[in-house]
C-alpha cells in the first residue's frame, strides 16, 4: 500500500485535527502562562528602573548636598561709579571672607617702565648698533632678568626682532618710532612696581647707545623719563592706603582679590557689598526636597495594588530607612539637631515640604548661615547619612542593581524554557503523528479489505444485496 503522506488520507478521519488539538490541549496552556510570567517579569524590571532612577537623582544631589564649598560661596555685589571710563575695579571673595560693605578708590595703576632711545642717535632703522658684536643684559625688579647675544654689524631693525623672538625675553617688548627725521628704539617692561624699572647693561661700549646704563658706568643712549617710571598700584579701601606691584590686590581686604581696572576720577569711588550666596544652597535643598519627594512618588506609585511591587519587602525597608534617614539627629550643626530644626518637614503621606513649625529656612540661615552647610555636609551631616544609604541602593554592586540582575536572568531563563517546551511540542505532535500514521495504515487497509470482501461476497450464485 502506499505511504500516507497527510494524517487521515488513508481513513478519511480529520486526524489532522485530532493531532492540532492534541498538541494545543498541551501548548496553549503553558505558552499562556510563559507569556504571563514574561509581563510580570518585564513589569517589575520595569518599577524596579523607576525607582532606581529616582534614586540615582537624589543621590547625585546628596553629592553636591555633602559638599561644604556649595554652603561657603559669598556675593560680591559691586555698585561702579557712574562713568563712561568703565569699570573701576573687579572682585573676587573667597568662601572665608566675612560678609561687609566697603568703598573702593583707586589712586594709581601698576605701570611697567618705558625706556627711549636718545635724540640722534639712529637715523635709520638699517644702523648699525655694533660692529663688532657683544651682549646686552636685561633686567627689571629682583627675579626678572634675561641675556641678549648680539650679532657683529646687527642693525637696529635686527637688534628689535631679536629682543621679541628671544625665548628668555621675560617681558620685554622692543619697537621702532620712526619720526621722520630719525629712529627711536622704545623698549617697555611688564614688570610693574616701585624701582622695578628696565635696567640694560652690556659687555661692549659699541652697545652703549642701546643700553641704560654705559659700559663704563653712567647714563646710556637709551633713558627712562620720570613719567615713564615703573610704578606700583595705589588703592584706598574704606580710606586706607594700600599698595602693590601690580594692580591685582590679594587680601588686602581679608580673603578677597581686588583688581584695578582704572584710576579714579575726582576720588570717585565704587562701593562693594560682600553676603552670603543664600541662593545656591536654597536653589540645591529645593532640589532635594523634589527629588526626594519623587522617589517617594515613584515607591507609593510602584507597590500600590495591582502592581507588581505590591507588599515588596525591599520596597518597605527603603521607605522606612528613608524616613529614619531624614530623622537622623544632627552633631556638630550649632542649634540645629535635626532637619526639621531648618525649617524643613515631613507631611502625612511622607512627603517632604519646607516648614516653619520650628524656623523657616529663611530665618535659619539669617541666624546660623555657617551651620546649615554643617547640617547637610559636616562630617555626621545629613548627606553623608544618605550617601550612605543610597549606595547601597543604587551603586553598582547595591540591591536594586541586583535586582534588575536577578529578573533578567529570569527573563533569559524563560526565555530557554520556552525553547524547550516548543521543542517538546514539536516531539509530542512527532509521536502522534507517528501513532494516527499506524491508526490511518490500519483503517485504509479494513477498508480495503471490506471493499474486496463486498466484492466477493456480491458475486456467489443466491446473493442478493438488500436494497434500501
Amino acid at each position: 500500500m502506499p505511504l500516507i503522506t497527510s494524517a487521515g488520507i488513508g481513513s478519511g478521519l480529520d486526524l489532522e485535527s485530532i493531532i492540532s488539538a492534541s498538541v494545543a490541549a498541551e501548548n496553549v496552556p503553558k505558552m499562556n502562562a510563559f507569556v504571563k510570567k514574561e509581563e510580570s517579569l518585564k513589569v517589575e524590571l520595569s518599577a524596579i528602573g523607576e525607582i532606581k532612577g529616582a534614586l540615582s537623582k537624589l543621590q547625585d544631589t546628596i553629592e553636591k548636598l555633602a559638599d561644604p564649598d556649595n554652603f561657603n560661596k559669598r556675593i560680591a555685589n559691586i555698585t561702579q561709579p557712574t562713568s563712561d571710563d568703565g569699570d573701576l575695579v573687579s572682585v573676587t571673595p573667597t568662601k572665608d571672607i566675612t560678609p561687609g560693605d566697603f568703598k573702593i578708590e583707586v589712586v594709581a595703576l601698576a605701570q611697567g617702565s618705558r625706556a627711549v632711545s636718545n635724540d640722534s642717535l639712529f637715523a635709520t632703522t638699517d644702523d648699525v648698533v655694533s660692529a663688532s658684536g657683544g651682549t646686552l643684559s636685561f633686567a627689571a625688579g629682583p627675579d626678572k632678568s634675561f641675556d641678549l647675544t648680539v650679532d657683529a654689524g646687527a642693525t637696529l631693525a635686527e637688534l628689535r626682532d631679536a629682543i621679541n623672538d628671544s625665548d628668555d625675553n621675560f617681558g620685554v617688548t622692543a619697537n621702532i618710532i620712526n619720526t621722520g627725521t630719525e629712529a627711536k628704539l622704545v623698549l617697555t617692561s611688564n614688570v610693574t612696581g616701585d624701582n622695578n624699572d628696565l635696567v640694560i647693561t652690556n659687555d661692549n661700549a659699541e652697545l652703549d647707545n642701546v643700553s641704560t646704563v654705559a659700559n663704563a658706568g653712567g647714563a646710556g643712549g637709551i633713558g627712562i623719563a620720570a613719567e615713564n617710571q615703573a610704578q606700583s598700584a595705589i588703592i584706598k579701601v574704606d580710606g586706607i592706603s594700600i599698595t602693590n606691584d601690580t594692580n591685582t590686590f590679594k587680601d588686602a581686604v581679608q580673603d578677597m582679590t581686588i583688581t584695578a581696572k582704572r584710576q579714579s576720577v575726582d576720588g570717585e569711588t565704587a562701593k562693594l557689598a560682600v553676603s552670603y550666596d543664600r541662593e545656591s544652597p536654597t536653589k540645591l535643598i529645593d532640589e532635594f526636597i523634589a527629588n526626594y519627594n519623587n522617589v517617594v512618588g515613584q515607591l507609593g506609585f510602584q507597590s500600590r495594588v495591582g502592581k507588581p511591587l505590591n507588599s515588596d519587602a525591599t520596597i518597605r525597608s527603603l521607605s522606612s530607612q528613608l524616613v529614619n534617614t531624614l530623622a537622623t539627629n544632627l552633631t556638630d550643626s550649632g542649634p540645629f539637631e535635626s532637619i526639621f530644626d531648618i525649617g524643613l518637614g515631613v507631611k502625612k503621606d511622607g512627603y517632604l515640604e519646607k516648614s516653619s513649625l520650628v524656623r523657616s529656612l529663611s530665618v535659619a540661615m539669617d541666624e546660623n548661615f555657617d551651620d546649615i552647610g554643617k547640617a547637610f555636609a559636616g562630617d555626621n551631616g545629613l548627606a553623608k547619612q544618605f550617601e550612605e544609604l543610597l549606595g547601597n541602593y543604587v551603586d553598582s554592586d547595591g540591591i536594586m542593581k541586583q535586582r534588575e540582575t536577578n529578573l533578567n536572568t529570569q527573563i533569559d531563563d524563560l526565555e530557554d524554557d520556552v525553547i524547550n517546551h516548543e521543542f517538546r511540542m514539536g516531539e509530542l505532535e512527532g509521536r502522534l503523528r507517528k501513532q494516527y500514521s499506524g491508526l490511518d495504515v490500519l483503517l485504509a487497509q479494513m477498508q480495503s479489505t471490506q471493499t474486496y470482501l463486498s466484492a466477493q461476497l456480491s458475486s456467489l450464485p443466491g446473493f442478493t444485496r438488500n436494497k434500501s
